[in-house]
């Protein structure tokens, strides 16, 4: 309608002046309703060609969106695993921090796990008690072994020296008697130095293996047993929280609530994201400003700088399936995003995250034509699409203050 104003006041309104005092026409005589295409017809078509060309002209080099919003994150509030609750710490609405707990679930078989992990270390512990006894026992029963075989072969020895004198006082079955008690005794001296080999490879070896795996048994365990409470992960809001003892709250099916972040990138508090027609991919980069105007905060125009533009259109993505595509079934074109920042430090802080704005972005051709290299007509084309962006900006303007009333009064919200 602003467009269509403007255009009537260089095209139908001469017109009509020139009907009206060069030619002498009256309106209501020669001029009259049902006169008017064929009186005014110049001007009107004239009127139409020029309002169709600005419009075109002020929406592809200033492109508006009525589809943006500072998106926000949001946090599920589950637990790694199903379970009952056991004891609620925080209320629908209240603010935590990050480390606090906000629910825990009933932990027996955690506990129970968890205790079973300390028996078997400390049997470890007590293995390694009775492995150092059993090596003390080991020990003595080699000196014993040792003292046996001394004793045999001295016994052998003094038999043998008294049988090389050619005395009939030992006869060849007793010294025989005693080789035999000897190679015995020979035979239990390796049989507890081997029991010994085998007590410290216990010691060395095969006990500290079993107590590493009953500490990380119990690490496990208690690694299980903390996952029973469940701790918000960043600063924010608890919201759509209602659990009470005895809930059943599932990862999948049954989530406890939400978690809403105070702070940071995703807190819709810095950021902007806007869907534009495709039509504004050649125009729209990294740098252009751009102006937003927020349903939560009216009468407010926000300027913006674009940080980042989407690379792809979200319209366009494929999953892999079992059904073939058809491309009448993504007949929606899809738009391009991208995401705008305040340019202004602290320009959205009354807007509420997820509020519904609308967008403006301005191409700004001031440093081409500062370099002074284009030519006359290329001059005044870039001169004419920046003059219109401040049309562009105007109607933004128009709508800031009719939103309101067009909320409020005609939609009926």
């Amino acid at each position: 309608m602003l467009e269509l104003l403007l255009c009537s006041l260089i095209t139908v309104l001469p017109d009509y002046l020139y009907r009206r005092h060069a030619q002498g026409m009256r309106w209501g005589v020669e001029i009259t309703f049902f006169t008017m295409w064929y009186e005014l017809r110049w001007g009107i078509t004239a009127c139409l060609i020029l309002t169709i060309s600005l419009i075109t002209l002020v929406f592809y080099y200033h492109p508006s969106t009525t589809n943006a919003a500072p998106f926000f994150r949001t946090i599920p509030l589950l637990p790694e695993g199903g379970g009952r609750v056991e004891e609620v710490f925080v209320k629908n609405g209240d603010q935590v921090t990050a480390g606090d707990a906000i629910f825990s679930l009933l932990d027996n078989s955690q506990l129970a796990a968890v205790n079973v992990a300390r028996s078997k270390l400390r049997q470890a512990d007590t293995a390694f008690v009775q492995a150092e006894a059993q090596l003390a026992a080991a020990n003595a029963t080699l000196v014993q072994a040792e003292s046996a075989l001394k004793q045999a072969e001295n016994e052998l020895e003094k038999k043998r020296a008294v049988s090389s004198r050619g005395q009939q006082l030992v006869s060849q079955i007793e010294i025989e008697r005693l080789e035999n008690t000897v190679a015995q005794r020979q035979g239990g001296v390796q049989a507890a130095e081997a029991n010994i080999k085998s007590v410290k490879t216990q010691i060395d070896t095969v006990l500290p293996a079993q107590r590493e795996s009953a500490k990380s048994a119990l690490e496990q365990a208690e690694v299980e047993l903390g996952k029973t409470v469940i701790y918000a992960g960043v600063d924010g809001m608890v919201s759509q929280f209602f659990l009470e003892r005895g809930d059943y709250v599932n990862p999948i099916l049954r989530p406890a609530g939400v978690l809403i972040p105070s702070d940071g990138p995703e807190s819709g508090r810095y950021q902007i994201a806007a869907g534009f027609t495709q039509l504004a991919t050649p125009v729209i980069k990294v740098g252009t400003l751009a102006e937003v105007v927020c349903l939560s905060n009216p009468f407010t125009v926000i300027p913006m700088i674009v940080t980042r533009v989407q690379p792809v259109v979200a319209a366009g993505q494929i999953k892999p399936s079992d059904v073939l595509i058809d491309t009448m079934q993504r007949a929606r074109p899809g738009t391009l995003t991208v995401a705008m920042e305040p340019l202004y430090t602290g320009g959205m802080d009354n807007v509420m995250p997820g509020s519904k704005c609308v967008a403006n972005a301005y191409t700004n051709n001031h440093e081409l034509l500062s370099q002074g290299d284009l030519g006359l007509g290329e001059t005044l084309f870039l001169h004419m699409v920046d003059a219109v962006g401040a049309l562009h900006a105007v109607i933004l303007r128009i709508q800031a203050l009719v939103m309101p009333v067009q909320m409020l009064v005609f939609a009926g919200h």
